[in-house]
């Protein structure tokens, strides 16, 4: 049975509606947004950042977020580019397995820092640790994808503008 078909037979399964279509109420912004992620993958690029790694920091951001249209886009495109299954299965629980290497979990806890800065305001000891792990260069870009990514979060989960499911890589 289809995930399709499932969701058909099980009337359980809420359709979840679209609050806002930004893309048309916002449209300047969202190009800007979109310069703003090609402006961080030129940074990656330069830094040479593994393009793995970069789906990781873009999944863990979106699940700490909740952004269900993001995990959907960017588990697809790590699936894509060679990511395993039980990495990405692992992901939500990385600090739990020994499937990341140490230079993935810096990467992962200065994400996770980033992204729930509320808390601790990113904590000395998860920057020495991508520091140990990142040269400088490769921190300004793993933090340009980190900010660029909890923007495209926050546009998502707030206005649910994009369908989970609908993107193909």
């Amino acid at each position: 049975m289809t995930a399709t078909e499932h969701r058909t037979q099980n009337s359980s399964t809420p359709e979840i509606p679209v609050r806002l279509d930004f893309d048309a109420h916002a449209d300047g912004f969202a190009r800007a947004l979109a310069h703003l992620d090609k402006a961080a993958t030129r940074e990656l690029d330069r830094a040479d950042i593994d393009p793995l790694l970069r789906e990781l920091i873009r999944i863990r951001a979106s699940q700490l977020n909740g952004c269900a249209y993001c995990i959907d886009m960017h588990t697809k495109d790590a699936r894509a580019a060679g990511e395993t299954e039980q990495r990405l299965y692992a992901l939500a629980a990385w600090h739990e397995t020994p499937f990341f290497t140490e230079r993935e979990r810096a990467a992962l806890a200065l994400t996770e820092a980033v992204t729930l800065m509320a808390g601790e305001h990113v904590p000395a000891a998860d920057y020495d640790a991508a520091a140990r792990q990142l040269t400088p260069d490769e921190i300004a870009a793993v933090l340009s994808l980190i900010v660029t990514i909890n923007a495209w979060n926050a546009i998502g989960v707030t206005t649910r503008a994009w369908v989970p499911g609908s993107y193909e890589p």
